[in-house]
């Protein structure tokens, strides 16, 4: 399953799967407006790949198939205060 990967110029680390290169048919309007004029990162086989960085490759492969597309928006930030704050819970010993 060969499929081209997207990169959004407006949302950092935003990725967009899709069927077939520059085909778009099968993506809401709206989630183009959003995501703006897609940037070509690659192409890829899906078919000899085990795994993808961050999304789960079979959750990939079955959106290709019934919806046509795949968005891959990138993980939440880290709360730094609350890994500080445990982080001394922690050093005082579990209070």
């Amino acid at each position: 399953m060969l499929c081209a990967v997207y990169k959004s110029p407006k949302k950092a680390e935003t990725y967009l799967f899709v069927e077939r290169r520059d085909d778009f048919s099968r993506v809401p309007a709206s989630l183009m407006e959003t995501f703006g004029t897609p940037q070509l990162a690659m192409m890829l086989n899906l078919a000899n790949k085990v795994r993808l960085g961050i999304s789960d490759i079979d959750k990939v492969r079955e959106a290709l198939r019934t919806q046509g597309f795949y968005l891959q928006l990138p993980p939440p930030p880290k709360n730094l205060l609350k890994e500080h704050l445990a982080r001394q819970v922690a050093e005082r010993g579990g209070e």
